[in-house]
């Protein structure tokens, strides 16, 4: 919550030559100033309220007179308004001091998850004569960086992943040996229970996909139409889930698999190639940080530069990587050239996925996700090792 860190914010805005944070709140409006305000969960706001936080001085708030509590919260002085007209008085007012504020904006709507100041809002903040700049480096600061215990939260998470994964696939394997019956939404429900009897949350269901399932980045595991996992096939499972506090943090990994005791030639080499792209994201994260910045898009040409090497770089339809928080894609840089240009820095103490893919239509699909953590001296590869081999199933 910002009311943690106004001094950090202010000091920020300095070193950015700002005049100003400025939080815009209506409904479900914009994620990263709920978060920020501490306005998730319980809060319904159904009336416009602002929180602007300076280079200097007091911070300032304006709420409707319906709500007047709603940012009571947070430090400052406040103002209320009722009526349209109070509202562009009272709002010229609030920023009538700031000639630049930060505000969560995206020039040309680069960044979609930082871009959610909405247009009329923008039009009014030009008419009080003030000029917009991108909260993108600000909320990377101030909503992507993990504390030790969210660290740590994470890192349990990450390992409880890796555990139920390989259960999952051993609960696969087990059952293809008896003879037996089993499909995707059975080993979705498996992967559920697991977590519930973990203490672990997840705001998707995971994805169990066979075959040309697999080949579906976005897969959605159902109960209805469920794809029966047979000998011979190939699986990929990607699951996340978090602890049950509400400032955990996510883990998020993706295996793959063969129900066979070897993999097809065409399985195993199009699993290497993503291996491969995997580790060279990673290594270009290990060989720069600390002492070197890295950008969120350079990780991501790293990994695609290798596929596209190999010819199937039409077959790579999805980012790298996404940043990891309280929600499984959090508020930092994503390792994106490809959905967006993400020129962010990678900051210490926030974590990422790093997760390949090559996607064939019709056949299959194979993805290897890690989480990764910036330590203060080091990157590190949170939960386990990274798959290093296509799992064989009949071995």
């Amino acid at each position: 919550m910002i009311a943690d860190d106004i001094e950090a914010v202010q000091q920020a805005l300095a070193d950015a030559e700002l005049d100003g944070w400025l939080f815009c709140v209506f409904q479900q409006n914009d994620p990263v100033s709920l978060e920020l305000l501490g306005l998730i969960g319980e809060h319904l706001v159904t009336r416009r309220c602002y929180y602007l936080v300076p280079a200097h001085g007091e911070p300032r708030k304006l709420v409707h007179r319906l709500e007047p509590a709603m940012l009571d919260a947070l430090p400052g002085s406040t103002s209320a308004y009722l009526t349209w007209r109070e509202h562009r008085a009272q709002f010229h007012e609030l920023v009538s001091s700031c000639n630049t504020l930060a505000c969560q904006y995206s020039p040309d709507n680069q960044l979609p998850t930082v871009s959610r100041l909405d247009a009329g809002t923008a039009d009014l903040l030009r008419a009080c004569g003030v000029e917009l700049a991108s909260s993108a480096e600000l909320i990377q600061q101030f909503a992507a960086v993990w504390d030790d215990d969210q660290l740590a939260s994470h890192q349990r998470a990450s390992t409880a992943l890796h555990e139920i994964v390989l259960a999952a696939f051993d609960r696969v394997a087990d059952t293809l040996r008896t003879g037996a019956s089993i499909n995707e939404y059975q080993i979705q429900s498996f992967i559920l229970e697991s977590f519930e009897r973990r203490g672990l949350h997840s705001e998707g269901h995971p994805i169990v996909g066979v075959n040309e399932h697999s080949a579906d980045p976005h897969f959605a595991t159902q109960a209805e139409g469920s794809s029966p996992i047979q000998q011979g096939d190939f699986l990929l499972i990607d699951l996340w889930a978090k602890e049950l506090h509400p400032r955990s943090i996510y883990g998020d990994i993706t295996w793959c698999a063969v129900c066979a005791a070897s993999p097809a030639e065409r399985h195993q080499e199009i699993f290497d190639i993503v291996a491969r792209a995997r580790d060279a994201a990673f290594q270009l994260v290990d060989s720069r940080y600390p002492s070197h910045d890295i950008r969120g898009y350079e990780v991501d040409n790293a990994a695609r530069g290798i596929i596209e090497s190999e010819g199937y770089g039409a077959s790579y339809i999805h980012r790298t990587g996404h940043s990891i928080g309280i929600s499984d894609h959090g508020q930092g840089a994503n390792m994106d050239d490809l959905e967006t240009h993400d020129e962010r820095r990678l900051r210490a103490m926030t974590g990422f996925s790093i997760e390949p893919g090559i996607y064939l239509p019709g056949e299959f699909g194979v993805r290897s996700e890690i989480d990764v953590v910036l330590l203060a001296d080091r990157a590190e590869i949170s939960g386990g090792e990274a798959q290093q081999r296509l799992l064989t199933l009949l071995a």
